[in-house]
């Protein structure tokens, strides 16, 4: 039996990424993490995904005529792998709408916040501004707007009254980390169910 095969595309250090790759060596993630696609060489994401012996596609935007052009050969080579599951971690591109679409129901990505509550850049910044006393991890589909896709999954956590930024970030990043590959080892389960906004998760309960 073949395994599910996952793409997970990157941008920066990579501790997401990190963090699919060691559930993948534990039998967690339960299926294969096939390539890195990143549209910075140069980033550490490059070097784990080296280390971990994963297949790397990285590309510079500046070289391709357009979005369309460098999309097309990273349609090409997730064909070519026989990926069926893109999941974003980190990536700092927004992926056009025709990639988008190609691809529905087969790309997620996980944002800081409690979705609808604080979508697009610095979420941490925007809740503690807000004065929210919960704030927390959202997984969800990736569709044509920003951050507006189903969700998945989410994941609370408490603002204490000497929380900062850094503070807050730290704590939603070891929830992010946990949740990501749960929720990836749900797909490879085939646990997961889209129906239109509404997502449902076979045989679990939160």
């Amino acid at each position: 039996m073949k395994p599910y095969r996952i793409a997970v595309f990157a941008s920066g250090r990579g501790s997401n990424f990190q963090a699919l790759v060691d559930a993948q060596q534990s039998g967690a993630l339960g299926g294969e993490i096939s390539m890195l696609v990143c549209d910075k060489p140069q980033a550490p994401v490059v070097e784990l995904a080296h280390a971990a012996n994963v297949n790397v596609f990285a590309f510079q935007p500046k070289d391709y005529a357009s979005k369309e052009d460098y999309e097309r050969e990273i349609a090409a080579e997730l064909q070519q792998r026989g990926v069926e599951l893109i999941v974003l971690a980190g990536y700092m591109r927004l992926l056009s709408s025709s990639f988008v679409e190609f691809y529905s129901g087969r790309i997620i990505n996980i944002h800081p916040s409690l979705l609808p509550a604080f979508p697009g850049k610095d979420a941490i910044g925007q809740a503690l501004a807000y004065g929210v006393k919960m704030t927390g991890v959202t997984v969800h589909f990736v569709d044509g707007g920003m951050d507006t896709g189903p969700v998945i999954a989410q994941r609370a956590i408490e603002i204490q009254e000497d929380d900062n930024a850094e503070t807050v970030a730290a704590r939603i990043h070891q929830v992010e980390q946990k949740l990501y590959y749960e929720v990836v080892s749900w797909f490879a389960q085939g646990r997961v169910a889209l129906n239109g906004r509404n997502v449902t998760i076979k045989n679990y309960a939160l």
